[in-house]
């Protein structure tokens, strides 16, 4: 491993922080073995993208038969895998959402939906979350606020930001109740007093990933939508990691009941593979199409990835992978509100189905985050055998966002619950909550 390490120091360039020390030869469902023979419990599914567990044998079995027949094609060439996974989305979806084009990336599908909203609305003016993540290209990264902005210059014209709705941690919580309309109120009075005139989209996650799985509170898209309404813009909602099933309904924003203007999925949609979609309504696209709609790229439509994403669907519907999710996430987010009980450090537990956040504080009176704690449960957890991530927000550095495949069992569960257990008392001194 040692020789590996050496070479990997020599030529790989760093992208987001450090690399893990652990080098994975092989994966099998929720386990990743390392090159020095140890297991570990996938709990992130690879980039939260691997619902259907590593070296699933329908995804390999769908991706050699493409690999055989046709892989890739030139763009403006259909095959069979893209139209019957159009047509499974689209029966999955509300009819107002039936056009679907696919990508590579969740990033090149959030620039593709943000391109399509301006050529729609003829404005340029997009709002985001300012604790979301949506990419590293252009005017995802512009409508990116977690990370990547210092030292790149400037971001796309017209970017702008509404506050997170976060009920731990908003400054509109009085006497214990969090009012969240308030709080969307004052951010639309900032950006319409900020706006040229030319507002294009509304672009969210559901629940916001990167930024600490934050849920959306009920109500909240449906006012947001009216908001978008009175302004002519469109919403646009990221399903990058909330898509196939994760959080215990197929799509997030089910929920709510709220269909979005145009949905981008990723991640989950190619379980692993490099696939993501935009879907949006016969009006949108026929508008956009009218107007010189253009975005080429190398792999749209592939092939390969296509029926890797029908497989994923297929599996989606007749696995009833939602109501499984559902089931073992309320398992597993019950196992982390009865550590809630024994350690005075988890300041809050919070989330859906199998996409679950722990939020660490130093106390909860403060709820100062505990960025340390939480770098040392995550090698704690490590060093017993399961993989964990936290949201790392700059200073907020201290949630784990907790995302197994959606074929984890039960007892792997437990088993990364005990582990959890294990490594948050040994970093705290099994101090336990009054």
């Amino acid at each position: 491993m040692s020789a590996l390490h050496d070479i990997a120091e020599k030529h790989l360039v760093r992208y987001g922080g450090a690399f893990a020390e652990a080098i994975i030869e092989r994966a099998k469902g929720t386990v990743l073995y390392t090159t020095d023979g140890r297991e570990i419990l996938d709990f992130t599914s690879g980039q939260m993208s691997a619902i259907l567990g590593h070296a699933n044998p329908e995804v390999l079995k769908a991706i050699r038969e493409a690999s055989e027949t046709v892989a890739h094609l030139h763009s403006s060439q259909r095959s069979p895998a893209v139209i019957r996974l159009a047509e499974k989305l689209a029966a999955l979806l509300p009819p107002s959402l039936s056009k679907a084009m696919f990508l590579s990336t969740g990033g090149e599908a959030n620039e593709c939906a943000i391109r399509m909203a301006k050529l729609y609305t003829g404005g340029f003016e997009i709002v985001g979350f300012d604790r979301a993540w949506h990419g590293m290209t252009g005017g995802a990264a512009s409508t990116t606020y977690t990370g990547g902005r210092r030292g790149y210059g400037p971001a796309m014209a017209g970017s702008m930001v509404l506050p997170t709705p976060d009920r731990y941690r908003s400054r509109f919580v009085r006497d214990g109740h969090y009012d969240w309309e308030a709080e969307l109120d004052m951010g639309f009075d900032m950006i319409d007093r900020q706006s040229v005139g030319a507002l294009a989209a509304v672009i969210i996650e559901p629940i916001l990933s990167s930024g600490g799985i934050v849920e959306i509170p009920d109500g909240y898209l449906a006012k947001l939508k009216a908001k978008c309404r009175e302004r002519g813009m469109l919403l646009i909602l990221d399903e990058a990691q909330t898509g196939i099933g994760r959080t215990g309904t197929n799509f997030a924003f089910e929920r709510d009941g709220v269909a979005p203007d145009i949905l981008t999925l990723s991640k989950t949609l190619g379980a692993g593979l490099p696939l993501s979609a935009v879907i949006t309504s016969p009006e949108i696209e026929q508008r956009c199409h009218a107007r010189g709609f253009l975005f080429f790229t190398t792999h749209a439509n592939d092939p390969l990835p296509a029926a890797v994403g029908l497989c994923v669907v297929e599996a989606l519907v007749r696995d009833g992978l939602a109501a499984r999710a559902k089931e073992l996430g309320a398992h597993m987010k019950q196992g982390f509100l009865d550590l809630q009980q024994k350690y005075e450090a988890i300041g809050d537990v919070r989330g859906r189905g199998l996409m679950v956040g722990v939020e660490l504080v130093e106390d909860r009176q403060t709820r100062k985050a505990a960025t340390g704690l939480c770098d040392r449960v995550t090698d704690l957890c490590l060093a017993y055998g399961v993989n964990m991530n936290i949201a790392r927000l700059g200073s907020l550095a201290s949630v784990f966002r907790v995302a197994p495949p959606l074929t984890v069992s039960k007892d792997e569960i437990d088993r990364m619950l005990g582990i959890f257990d294990r490594a948050l008392g040994e970093a705290t001194g099994r101090r336990s909550a009054a």
